[in-house]
């Protein structure tokens, strides 16, 4: 007995020493890459649980399909090389919904309400991670922002698999409960992958599927500070939303507008429509494009170039900060705006409602902006190379999935196994953004938190 008392007394400093080294570990590595790995853990597990045969409807789907799928949906991006209804069967249609959850709320959001709904405190590692997912101002904080973000989910995801059970239901559609909740989910995760393996082509002129869908893709693209903001003015904790709720309201208006009128004008494929079924089939696909949700009530191979462009660059654009959409953002876009008014104007600020926006809110836009073009580029390249199809469909589904978007003119299930690594590694970048990517990847020291300088309401 004493001699298992001294061992044991001799190997606890060696354990200790082994946490305190992990414990070194994670606090001086970026929450980049701890985010980075977070869902790429996520991706790992989802693939291994879709490459089981009892999930599967056809046990030949292929690993690299599964490994696909899961990818796309831990992204929110909605691309599928395989039919989602004919390959899996009910288990595997939930674990990719799950996978859709997990990416649509973003990494350790679940398992941090876990510990605050435990009245306990974030460990320092969570906040930092948290903050790297979400982008937030600096009056918000993180723990009510992250209790609010799920209670917001799912009170709204439930909402919305009401209202299209109500749909379904009437319309006829079989399975209509499940269907409700799953297209509820991806709707707010704007992920668009759907159960009808032409998207909603088939409630094109079903002009309530069109609503509700684009409702919880809007709630789920503006983003949860817009949310949040609206409710803390609503309980009287604030007089004004902040300045970041003000910039992604104004540029999902007029973003929208533009792209519905645009495509409402010029589009060829929905010209012989009724005037109001043509501008509900323009909105939506504007909509589904800037939301990056991706889904669609016309062919998107049948449009013309010029509406391709269109959508691109309302992709490249995408959703808000914080929220469950992909994309370069709409306060970055806003940003690079302001740069360009301020150097028409010979100013050396940028301004937002008579409000300077700080200097390196403008440099962290600009760097996105160059490194989501960058991605962009090499990504249509590479896939240029490996791809027989048109350039203008590679460069449409290299955007989208960049964009985590989800549209494609019908060349993902033709592409090839390389073609197929790349779109997979443009859909986890689009995850991250670029910028975050790039600084998880190439960041060459370890992290030392520094207190933030710039005290203002604008997230980038």
């Amino acid at each position: 007995m004493k001699k298992q008392n001294n061992t044991s007394q001799q190997s606890s400093p060696k354990t200790d020493t082994a946490q305190q080294r992990s414990f070194r570990f994670f606090h001086t590595i970026h929450p980049a890459k701890l985010t980075l790995l977070g869902y790429l853990s996520y991706i790992l597990l989802g693939w291994l649980l879709l490459c089981l045969p009892f999930v599967q409807r056809q046990t030949d789907v292929k690993t690299l399909d599964n490994l696909f799928i899961a990818t796309s949906a831990i992204s929110t991006t909605g691309l599928a090389t395989v039919s989602i209804s004919d390959n899996y069967n009910l288990v595997g249609q939930i674990i990719i919904l799950l996978l859709i959850q997990l990416g649509g709320i973003g990494y350790m959001t679940l398992g941090s309400f876990v510990i605050l709904s435990r009245k306990a405190d974030l460990p320092p590692v969570r906040s930092e991670v948290a903050l790297t997912v979400f982008s937030l101002p600096v009056s918000f904080r993180i723990d009510k922002f992250i209790k609010s973000v799920i209670m917001f989910t799912l009170f709204i995801e439930l909402l919305g698999a009401v209202a299209l059970y109500i749909i379904f239901h009437r319309a006829g559609q079989s399975d209509a409960v499940w269907s409700a909740l799953f297209h509820s989910i991806s709707s707010f995760c704007t992920a668009g992958f759907s159960l009808y393996n032409n998207s909603f082509e088939g409630f094109a002129a079903n002009f309530w599927v069109n609503v509700v869908v684009a409702a919880l893709s809007y709630l789920g693209a503006i983003g949860f500070i817009v949310c949040v903001d609206f409710w803390r003015m609503l309980t009287g904790r604030i007089k004004n939303i902040t300045l970041t709720s003000k910039i992604i309201l104004w540029a999902t208006f007029w973003l929208s507008l533009t792209g519905t009128i645009l495509l409402f004008l010029s589009e060829p494929s929905i010209r012989s429509l009724p005037a109001d079924q043509r501008l509900l089939a323009a909105f939506f696909q504007s909509m589904t494009a800037m939301t990056t949700v991706g889904f669609n009530t016309i062919g998107i191979s049948q449009i013309a170039k010029g509406s391709l462009l269109l959508l691109i660059i309302l992709m490249i654009i995408g959703a808000s900060p914080s929220g469950t959409g992909g994309g370069l953002k709409s306060t970055t876009f806003s940003a690079i705006i302001g740069v360009m008014k301020s150097a028409i104007r010979g100013d050396h600020q940028v301004r937002f409602w008579g409000r300077q926006v700080p200097l390196e809110r403008v440099w962290t836009a600009v760097a996105s902006l160059g490194f989501y073009l960058l991605m962009l580029v090499l990504g249509t390249y590479l896939l240029d190379l490996t791809e027989n199809s048109h350039f203008d469909e590679i460069f449409f589904e290299a955007a989208s999935a960049l964009g985590t978007v989800g549209l494609s003119t019908g060349i993902t299930a033709s592409l090839s196994n390389i073609g197929k690594v790349i779109v997979i590694l443009l859909m986890f970048c689009g995850r991250l953004g670029p910028l975050t990517f790039s600084i998880a990847l190439f960041l060459p020291k370890p992290y030392l938190r520094k207190q933030q300088d710039v005290q203002d309401d604008l997230a980038i």
